[in-house]
């Protein structure tokens, strides 16, 4: 109903098991793949599709659901994945494997780290949105990588989820549209290109904070002793006002 809603009049709807065997020969399908896969989960080995079991090497859905959608994108396609951070930065095999093939054998565009809180109430887990493109065998793959770091969206990230004013996706969507690989370089900024090199240098990690600059504002303290001057005087206040209260009362 939604879909149709939506102008998609005739939309075809299929309840499958997509990382299954049966399902294998589904393949370079689609030019687009929006997805929120499940993920924080693990499946039966015995029934992974042999490709996707072969090229991962993993059960865990959140890895496994990254493989199946090149498998299922025409050359040319493109994906936008919500993934948990762990994807980004964890240290396993598996892990590694799949962000050095989307950096090292296809386009990794961008990615979006969310605040977590964004799919409460129900998880509180960080997320992050990968965004790629599979290329051919014969193309080059990534030569930068987009990063924005989102901190708001325009909602409470606690479980009531209540309507705020902070709100980062217009000024993401505008990144996006105007980002510049020569210009937008600035590490300390909400938007920023690294270099693929700069990747590879870092074990193929793709969480932001490995990359983004945190610029620290200098504080200026009172010396010691004018401090110990101030305690002294609020001490004496406290006295005069604790004598005048014992006077009251007695």
């Amino acid at each position: 109903m939604n879909l149709m809603l939506h102008g998609i009049e005739q939309p075809i709807i299929e309840a499958r098991d997509s990382l299954a065997e049966d399902h294998a020969g589904v393949a370079e399908r689609f030019t687009m793949i929006l997805a929120n896969p499940p993920f924080k989960g693990s499946v039966e080995s015995s029934t992974i599709a042999k490709d996707l079991s072969k090229t991962m090497g993993t059960t865990k859905t959140e890895l496994l659901f990254m493989a199946l959608f090149l498998r299922l994108l025409k050359t040319g396609g493109r994906a936008a994945v919500i993934v948990p951070d762990g994807v980004l930065f964890g240290s396993s095999n598996a892990h590694q494997k799949i962000r050095k093939l989307l950096v090292e054998e296809h386009k990794l565009d961008g990615v979006i780290s969310m605040p977590s809180g964004v799919f409460k109430p129900y998880a509180g887990v960080s997320t992050a949105i990968v965004l790629f493109t599979k290329v051919g065998v014969r193309e080059k793959g990534t030569d930068f990588v987009w990063f924005y770091d989102m901190t708001a969206d325009g909602f409470s990230l606690d479980d009531k989820r209540a309507t705020i004013a902070e709100n980062d996706i217009p000024h993401l969507l505008d990144c996006w549209r105007g980002r510049d690989p020569v210009r937008d370089v600035d590490l300390r900024a909400k938007a920023f290109f690294v270099a693929r090199e700069a990747i590879e240098a870092n074990g193929y990690d793709l969480s932001i904070n490995r990359y983004k600059e945190i610029e620290y504002e200098e504080v200026t303290y009172e010396k010691p002793m004018v401090i110990l001057q101030k305690l002294r005087e609020l001490e004496d206040e406290i006295r005069v006002d604790l004598d005048a209260l014992e006077g009251m009362l007695g």
